[in-house]
């Protein structure tokens, strides 16, 4: 059962509007490294993890991209609320506005719109969390690259604890690989150490 907290995990208050960031911006929220195919693919990859710790670390960070999902939205529609169409064409996101309006729709900085065809969930624990230290490395660049783009400090300071909060979960599902993978090397040795016989056959060549 999820718990619905009325705050941002960090404040957002954007003083100057800009609707061609914001139309760069939107990348992370439904684009393929986003925030939306982060959270999904977190809570459905923890169906298949091994034990309860790991599942709770899927549940946990899966959860916590649900909310990064929502400091996205409220950084696109603080940055183009209220913008009439005019500027939307000056700033070269008309197509954005024709399509959407002013709202906020899950698509990349290209205007792709979402697929969950973007993230990856296996039936191997290990393969997934490969895959999601991979996934937390694309967002932070994605992030690095849009704090290039930006030159707002109110947007930077946000875009910047997103970042930050990549590079935390890459290191928790770090962690988590490590005792997955030291799991099955004890358990391959204690296979190994068992005696084997095996069958001689006469081969033809």
């Amino acid at each position: 059962m999820f718990s619905y907290n009325k705050f941002l995990e960090y404040p957002i208050k954007i003083k100057k509007t800009d609707p061609r960031l914001a139309n760069v911006i939107i990348t992370q929220y439904g684009g393929p490294n986003g925030e939306l195919g982060a959270s999904l693919r977190y809570l459905s990859q923890r169906y298949m993890m091994p034990d309860d710790i790991t599942k709770g670390l899927l549940t946990d960070i899966g959860t916590e991209e649900l909310g990064h999902l929502e400091m996205i939205g409220t950084l696109v529609t603080q940055l183009s609320g209220g913008v009439p169409p005019e500027e939307w064409l000056k700033m070269g996101s008309a197509e954005y506005y024709a399509d959407n309006g002013v709202s906020v729709f899950p698509q990349n900085a290209q205007g792709t719109p979402f697929s969950a065809a973007s993230i990856a969930v296996t039936g191997d624990p290990l393969t997934n969390l490969y895959e999601n230290m991979a996934a937390e490395q694309k967002a932070r660049a994605v992030y690095d690259n849009i704090l290039r783009l930006s030159d707002d400090v109110d947007v930077n300071n946000v875009i910047k604890f997103l970042r930050e909060r990549e590079i935390v979960h890459f290191q928790r599902f770090g962690e988590a690989k490590r005792k997955l993978t030291s799991r099955k090397k004890a358990h391959s040795l204690r296979c190994f150490a068992a005696p084997i016989k095996y069958k001689s056959y006469d081969i033809e060549l």
